[in-house]
């Protein structure tokens, strides 16, 4: 007797497709069970041949909670998540007040955020020139990798230089953690927006140029170098180009341990989609073009890039207006933490071709191993959670904001259609959303710890 079983479906692993059932007992996968067999539960949930993925995992996410929570919070948040398909986010230090850079501060904001989290979370610990010495404590707490900048960063953290990225990374060493890192060139981006600025007026192009490729690879291989030569364990974040993406997998084939993420904006959207529709558009690294989107399927599909995150970076509408803030100052950052796996399963299954098994490598099993979290999260097996997204293959959407669950329902993604939906999430055997609708409990989420 099971507490709970999905039957008719189509169970995706990162290497197989199989017809079976799962039986779920205390929120935890007990069994997968072949099709067509007798089964005793208390629960039955009929997938009606539709994909059982395993739980998506979200490597990057600004939940904003506490403190710029008029941009987003961890009900709303994880609301969208849930309804999309994340079951756990692994949330950004920064964007937060303040900055998750020490274990007191970690404590204060777990016991803010957890009584309205809708799925589980982890934490990214901060990683600025003023914590190295907190690093190890905040591993202690659970963190399952650090951030920093090498770029240009929001007013409330702080960018690193080459040196303390090295002495990082050898703190990190001693305790086995990651660091992560937003790969662009300080030096290169300011004096790029100084020459733009130079101009009488400046336009979405200016911006584009004012961030290129190269940035990205010059900080990329920077701190590719380093993990080489300290011997630490890195991450690069929101890969956005296939050249950058390149030099990751020839590190990696060389035995650096780097894992590496893009997003679905990258794998969807074109520079043209900023140049002629503006802030809603904006980010860092920028988007590119469009031989560079069909580039990135490439390292997804062979496994350089070991995850596809959100980068859900949310704000006020007013935040991305380009007549206060200026095609510079106007808020840089997609939502789109809700729309991640329809997305990329309406554009790389759906129209690319791409097997199923593609999402469940990059959505879950990558995740979770980059991120120590995999045994618990990141697959469908006995013993892990029983974390899992019922997705019909057949089901056309078109993402409008009344769909949303954010704080601010705005997002580059609203007016986009595509094939291919999430139609019920579960997170340790509950379900939390249905038919794009959340129904699950506030504070279900629970706190997710690096394992040791």
């Amino acid at each position: 007797m099971f507490n709970l079983v999905i039957k008719n479906g189509k169970i995706v692993t990162a290497d197989k497709i199989i017809e079976a059932s799962l039986g779920i007992n205390n929120g935890k996968i007990a069994a997968i069970i072949a099709a067509g067999t007798e089964i005793q539960a208390e629960k039955v949930i009929d997938a009606k041949g539709n994909y059982v993925f395993p739980g998506a995992i979200d490597t990057h996410a600004h939940l904003n909670d506490p403190g710029y929570l008029w941009r987003e919070d961890y009900a709303h948040g994880t609301a969208a998540a849930g309804v999309g398909g994340f079951t756990t986010i692994i949330d950004m230090p920064l964007q937060n007040e303040p900055a998750m850079t020490d274990g007191k501060i970690l404590d204060k904001k777990l016991e803010a955020v957890s009584p309205n989290a809708y799925v589980d979370f982890c934490f990214w610990g901060g990683l600025v020139d003023y914590n190295l010495n907190q690093l190890k404590e905040l591993d202690e707490k659970g963190c399952v990798a650090f951030k920093s900048f090498i770029g240009p960063v929001s007013p409330d953290y702080v960018s690193l230089t080459i040196g303390q990225a090295k002495e990082a990374m050898e703190i990190c060493k001693e305790f086995d953690g990651r660091a992560g890192f937003h790969c662009e060139d300080y030096s290169l981006i300011k004096w790029e927006e100084a020459r733009a600025k130079r101009k009488d007026t400046n336009d979405w192009q200016d911006f584009l140029d004012s961030r290129p490729v190269i940035a990205e690879l010059i900080a990329t291989q920077n701190i590719i170098d380093l993990a080489k030569e300290v011997g630490a364990k890195v991450h690069i974040c929101h890969v956005s180009h296939p050249r950058v993406a390149e030099i990751i997998r020839q590190a990696q084939n060389e035995g650096v341990d780097v894992t590496a993420e893009t997003c679905g904006h990258y794998l969807t959207f074109t520079d043209q989609d900023v140049v002629k529709n503006g802030s809603l558009f904006k980010c860092a690294p920028p988007l590119r073009d469009a031989a560079a989107v069909e580039g990135m399927w490439e390292y997804v599909s062979n496994g350089t890039l070991s995850a596809i995150a959100s980068d859900h970076s949310p704000c006020e509408l007013s935040e991305k207006s380009e007549e206060k803030h200026g095609v510079f100052g106007a808020w840089g950052g997609i939502s789109g933490i809700q729309n991640v796996m329809q997305v990329v399963f309406s554009e790389g299954v759906i129209k690319r071709g791409y097997c199923p098994t593609l999402l469940a490598r990059s959505l879950s099993e990558g995740p979770a191993k980059a991120f120590g979290i995999f045994g618990k999260k990141g697959a469908i097996q006995v013993g892990f959670d029983a974390d899992l997204v019922i997705l019909d293959p057949e089901k056309e959407w078109e993402i409008t904001p009344e769909s949303l669950y954010y704080v601010n329902p705005i997002s580059a993604f609203v007016g986009l259609k595509g094939k291919g939906l999430p139609v019920c999430t579960l997170v340790r055997g509950e379900v939390v959303a249905q038919d794009g609708q959340l129904v699950g409990q506030k504070g279900y989420g629970s706190y997710v710890r690096k394992i040791k």
